[in-house]
């Protein structure tokens, strides 16, 4: 991504057409919006500070919310290998002794 912004900036600086130098940039995925954003800067000679500050804000928050749902998702999938192996070891530990205590009881008392 360093690279194809330096070559478009290069391209800029050599008097090349912004259009179409920042739109090959904005066919980078995920690059679309710093693309305009520095496009539209370099037409209207304003600043793109503030507009690439709440670019930057704006796909922080959304890479907060994409890990959080992958967290809960991950919670979620280790649920069944837990389980698939607690399950086992809790019928054998708890349940199959109770069992065995029934069945013997039962068969004294006949």
């Amino acid at each position: 991504m360093g690279e194809r912004l330096a070559q478009a900036a290069a391209e800029v600086r050599l008097g090349g057409e912004p259009h179409t130098a920042w739109g090959r940039l904005g066919s980078v995925p995920g690059a679309r919006g710093l693309a305009r954003c520095l496009e539209r800067a370099q037409a209207t000679g304003v600043p793109a500070v503030e507009p690439m500050s709440r670019l930057a804000g704006q796909l922080r928050a959304t890479r907060g919310r994409m890990a959080g749902i992958r967290a809960r998702r991950a919670g979620v999938l280790a649920t069944a290998p837990l389980g698939l192996c607690f399950l086992p070891a809790f019928l054998t530990v708890g349940v199959v002794p109770v069992v065995i205590g029934l069945a013997s009881g039962l068969m004294k008392g006949n």
